[in-house]
């Protein structure tokens, strides 16, 4: 291992037994220490510029690692809020989006048309096989022409599924393509630019804790996407009260709607420097070789694997089959071993393996399965 690797994961401090990075990645001793840092300074009243200086580090690591434009970046507290921004900036037309999507990725929608400016178009989630993933071939098929823009998860957050993101542009053409990255984005070594809308969340993989997250716009997303829910401080001379709506500013920046927390934006900033500092390629390549390992194993003892077995198909995340009725037991038994996971209904329990995750965390959670060691 490089010493920028060795530096990396000694800075976690996670149980060996946490394998539920897809729901919660624990942050690193360098963000926790950034937010003490930054808050005590709060406390002694250090003025809001000089706490806010983290934002622009925060916001130009998002640019090289996205390889979207600096001024096409903004900050975002979570994928809900970022999502909602985008569903009630399209312009009119449908949305077509999978059912089996997690429900930030439902509920922008729903409400914007609810509120009348969208109607909704539903790609079923499940077929006569079971979880029906969102290809290329199966959007092609449903777009109408009144169909504005394609929704998808870049990682699909039940099975780990990873969609065809380039196919999908190619299969939608000119219409916007909204991709909902939280469960990819810097462990997927991809092409994001394919996307006119990411939005991501950093409290999982990125590890950096919650309220931490950015929107990403290519310029046919900025063209079309209007700042329905932009607020004060995206718009130009903000500080002018006036009285009368201001010109939105250029760029991503006009979906700001206030002031964000300087604690969220310097913890944003300090993961994507760790995750910088060892290459997004490294952190890949580390969490397929040890899922890659896990499965091997999972399959050896005839337990089924529900996420893809081919390493270009998933990103972190493994999925094994449980007796039906049984996986809420099971789940137990897991955490009484040390082992945290997400149980899914009754017949599946989710896995999610990162950079740090050793030998040991899987041998834990086989034990438990019923596999050999």
């Amino acid at each position: 291992m490089t010493a920028e690797l060795d530096d990396y994961l000694a800075s976690f401090a996670e149980p060996t037994g946490y394998l539920n990075f897809g729901s919660y990645g624990p942050p690193s001793r360098a963000v926790v220490e950034t937010i003490g840092r930054l808050t005590a300074e709060a406390s002694a009243g250090v003025p809001s510029s000089g706490l806010h200086a983290r934002d622009e580090h925060a916001l130009a690591a998002v640019a090289r690692l996205t390889g979207f434009d600096r001024g096409a970046v903004a900050l975002t507290p979570s994928t809900s809020f970022g999502l909602l921004q985008i569903a009630f900036g399209l312009p009119r037309g449908a949305v077509l989006v999978s059912s089996a999507e997690f429900p930030s990725n439902l509920y922008a929608w729903w409400r914007a048309r609810d509120a009348g400016l969208i109607t909704v178009r539903t790609l079923p989630g499940v077929s006569g096989d079971g979880f029906a993933p969102v290809t290329p071939e199966r959007v092609a098929a449903s777009l109408t022409p009144d169909t504005v823009a394609v929704a998808v998860s870049a990682v699909d957050f039940r099975t780990g599924f990873r969609a065809d993101l380039a196919g999908i542009r190619a299969a939608i053409g000119d219409r916007l393509l909204v991709v909902d990255g939280i469960q990819g984005f810097g462990v997927v070594d991809q092409d994001w630019t394919v996307a006119d809308a990411l939005v991501v969340g950093g409290q999982k993989w990125l590890r950096a804790g919650w309220g931490t997250g950015f929107v990403a716009l290519s310029p046919r997303g900025l063209a079309r996407l209007r700042p329905v829910l932009g607020g004060w401080t995206g718009v130009e001379g903000p500080s002018r009260y006036d009285g009368v709506p201001h010109e939105p500013l250029p760029g991503a920046q006009r979906f700001s709607t206030t002031n964000g927390s300087p604690f969220a934006s310097g913890a944003l900033a300090a993961a994507l420097a760790q995750l910088e500092s060892v290459g997004v390629a490294t952190v890949r390549r580390r969490i397929e070789e040890t899922a890659t390992a896990f499965i091997d194993r999972l399959l050896t003892a005839d337990l089924p694997v529900l996420s893809p077995v081919a390493p270009h198909e998933r990103a972190g995340l493994v999925v094994v089959g449980i007796a039906h009725g049984a996986a809420p037991t099971v789940h137990k038994q897991l955490d009484a071993a040390g082992v945290t996971a997400t149980v899914h209904g009754d017949d599946r329990i989710r896995f999610s393996i990162h950079a740090t995750t050793t030998p040991a965390a899987l041998d834990a959670a086989l034990t438990v399965l019923g596999a050999p060691s």
